[in-house]
């Protein structure tokens, strides 16, 4: 076992302007972990995602993942951003899966899962194919290759968006509220598939309204408040032990 963790966070910031939405957040999620995070709209959870594969850039603090650090190289003192293709490089191992599913929408099922292998990886559109016919048996969808999205349910385009990220064989899955666009009876077909990948081992962070899901799965539990880190700790002890009044009054209005 890799005793480096999968991320680790180290007094990171983020401001959109005079906007601070990250304040010295330090965290870290060992490899095989479920981190869940929670809290009100605007606290900073998806702001702090998006930092973890630099599609936000951090203004102060730093971001590693397996000991590298995240869009920036260090010499000496200094960092420096690495260019927009090295960027990407390192961000092929890290999927995402965002509220939105993003699929193209003249794309079939298959063709979308496809694509970044064959772009990216260079796998040929036999293997490319292969692969993404097991993902799609794996989030329950195996006889929806051919659909275009348009013809698939808000849950089952989601779940070809977790197929889609899991073709890059990432080594960090992050989900950005995957379900908060879902009818309430869709829900459940996603988080079954997310239970799965975290019985797999994979290390995830998950930025979340499902308290009954981070109750079950996650491994820890982040509450955020207005750009800080107010709690965290095991999920079953912040949801029905609270030792904060802010997470207690946020919980009281959720659970």
């Amino acid at each position: 076992m890799n005793d480096v963790a999968m991320v680790h966070a180290d007094r990171v910031s983020k401001s959109f302007g005079s906007n601070q939405v990250l304040r010295s957040i330090s965290l870290t999620v060992n490899t095989g972990e479920v981190l869940c995070i929670v809290g009100p709209s605007g606290s900073g959870k998806s702001t702090f995602l998006r930092c973890i594969n630099h599609l936000e850039r951090v203004d102060a603090g730093r971001l590693s993942v397996q000991g590298q650090l995240v869009g920036y190289r260090q010499k000496g003192e200094k960092l420096y951003e690495l260019r927009p293709k090295e960027a990407a490089f390192q961000r092929r191992e890290i999927g995402m899966v965002f509220q939105r599913f993003n699929l193209f929408p003249h794309l079939t099922a298959l063709e979308n899962i496809i694509q970044a292998p064959m772009r990216v990886k260079k796998l040929s559109k036999a293997a490319a194919t292969a692969r993404a016919n097991e993902l799609l048996a794996r989030v329950g969808l195996g006889d929806k290759g051919d659909h275009f999205p348009a013809h698939l349910s808000g849950g089952q385009q989601q779940r070809v968006a977790i197929a889609r990220a899991l073709a890059m064989d990432p080594k960090l899955m992050l989900f950005d509220e995957p379900t908060s666009a879902l009818d309430p009876e869709l829900v459940g077909e996603v988080l079954e598939v997310m239970k799965e990948l975290a019985s797999s081992g994979m290390t995830m962070i998950v930025v979340t309204h499902e308290m009954g899901f981070a109750r079950e799965v996650a491994d820890s539990l982040v509450f955020m408040d207005d750009g800080v880190v107010v709690e965290s700790g095991d999920p079953r002890q912040v949801l029905t032990a609270p030792a904060h009044d802010r997470t207690k009054a946020f919980l009281s209005k959720v659970l």
